[in-house]
């Protein structure tokens, strides 16, 4: 069986140095394995200004070729938890989730749609993601050899209409940071709510410590079973979870419970 595999790291502001981190966590997956890193896994724990001026044109800059050449080496579809990619606005950057596969090919890129402009009650206090993020205004599936496989982002989870203008998708995957205070509240119930409402696997790779910068993520990344079932989850600092994927059990839970042709309300996008 194909693994779902994905990365919990508590990121530095060194590209070099998480790179060298996912690089460990990478070799030790099998072959043909889809493994998801977390969101600003390249960069994270300063301002977004430096991800502004670390962002690289899209298929170029080293942190693109670093990942296209560890799929390819290791043969792992590898969604790219966020990368910085230049926009057309010289003082924005998009947050996109690029797809490796096995050949070291980049396949998709998701921008960030919903970006988080909010107030918590955490160290951190004011988040204002769009000063320096432009948002995308396209959904992502991918055709890779488990399925179909639905991107979105962190914040994005808050919005089921992104996942049902997706269609029937075999698995989720969610890069994120989300922060200790919204994940403690909030973490589990959304992933699980997506992974019922869609019959898919859902694969949550989040940030999961104390960043330089004192910002502190929730961790818990987790792969969740198309019935909504927690089947391996780690809960803080660096390290992987995964699970088989299991295809006779989402045809036996879509066969029982055929919940997407009995939706009377599906987005005309679909």
């Amino acid at each position: 069986m194909t693994k779902l595999v994905a990365c919990q790291m508590v990121s530095c502001p060194d590209p070099e140095q998480n790179l060298r981190q996912v690089e460990l966590m990478l070799e030790k997956q099998a072959p043909g394995s889809v493994v998801v890193l977390p969101e600003c896994f390249a960069c994270f724990g300063d301002s977004d200004k430096t991800l502004l001026q670390k962002s690289e044109p899209l298929h170029d800059g080293p942190i693109q070729k670093r990942l296209s050449e560890l799929a390819h080496r290791f043969k792992l579809w590898i969604f790219a938890g966020t990368v910085p990619i230049k926009s057309p606005d010289p003082n924005k950057f998009t947050a996109s989730c690029l797809v490796f596969n096995d050949l070291g090919e980049c396949v998709g890129e998701y921008q960030k749609i919903h970006l988080f402009d909010v107030q918590v009650q955490d160290s951190t206090k004011h988040y204002q993601e769009s000063r320096h993020t432009l948002a995308g205004d396209k959904i992502l599936v991918v055709d890779s050899p488990v399925g179909r496989i639905g991107v979105a982002v962190c914040y994005d989870i808050r919005f089921p209409g992104l996942f049902q203008a997706m269609g029937q998708v075999d698995v989720l995957v969610l890069p994120s940071a989300f922060t200790e205070t919204t994940g403690r509240a909030h973490w589990h119930t959304l992933l699980q709510a997506r992974a019922v409402e869609n019959q898919c696997y859902v694969v949550a790779a989040n940030q999961g410590g104390k960043h330089q910068n004192g910002r502190e993520t929730f961790g818990h990344s987790c792969i969740i079973s198309p019935w909504g079932e927690i089947i391996d989850e780690l809960t803080k600092n660096q390290g992987t979870v995964c699970a088989d994927f299991d295809i006779d059990l989402l045809k036996r839970i879509r066969t029982n419970m055929p919940i997407h042709q009995h939706n009377q309300f599906r987005s005309s996008l679909v």
